[in-house]
């Protein structure tokens, strides 16, 4: 996307580069938490899962870390955020706490971003057979939740979020999918000089 601008007379929307950024899917989970926080300010955001491979964690981290976010990592040990990804927060004079359990994170999370972990990304089957199936959301597990927590996800899922989640009122991963087409309608329409 960087090369593509740099020579293109037209406007370039980076919608995904590789296995390192997801801007505008990173766009639409900023709408959403600010739909459903009031504010993108202070909010305490747990990240559970693919940490490691997952774009969408990478791009979230760098967009909430300009929003005074608390970080709260999730993953089994060999799928932890980047360094790299880490500088962000750091870089920003933020906080971050890593965790291997996510009945940990529940309690004081306003946002609780769950990813599947993608065996594709895997250079070696053998490692992700032994982490596949390492976070299951039940709904239970929301009982003693913060009554603003809502939970996000890239979708699809797997196994990651049980489907007796869906109808807890905290589940927010179908509308957040609704608001991706609203938020690149808009991109869209910003683009092209649209007014309405």
């Amino acid at each position: 996307p960087r090369f593509a601008r740099e020579v293109s007379p037209f406007p370039v929307i980076n919608a995904v580069d590789g296995s390192k950024q997801h801007p505008t899917q990173c766009l639409l989970y900023l709408y959403s938490i600010r739909k459903t926080q009031g504010t993108l300010e202070n909010i305490q955001i747990a990240l559970v899962g693919d940490l490691k491979y997952g774009r969408t964690v990478h791009s979230l981290v760098q967009a909430l870390s300009k929003f005074n976010a608390t970080f709260h990592l999730v993953s089994p040990e060999i799928l932890k955020l980047p360094s790299a990804v880490k500088k962000w927060i750091k870089d920003a004079g933020l906080e971050y706490y890593q965790y291997t359990e996510l009945s940990d994170v529940i309690p004081f999370a306003d946002i609780l971003y769950m990813t599947r972990i993608q065996g594709e990304r895997f250079p070696d089957p053998m490692e992700y057979e032994q982490v596949k199936n390492s976070y299951v959301l039940e709904n239970n597990m929301l009982d003693k939740s913060k009554d603003n927590l809502r939970v996000l996800h890239p979708l699809p899922r797997v196994n990651e979020i049980h489907e007796n989640v869906d109808g807890n009122p905290k589940a927010y991963y179908f509308q957040q999918a609704q608001n991706g087409v609203y938020v690149r309608q808009a991109l869209i329409a910003a683009i092209l000089g649209l007014k309405e």
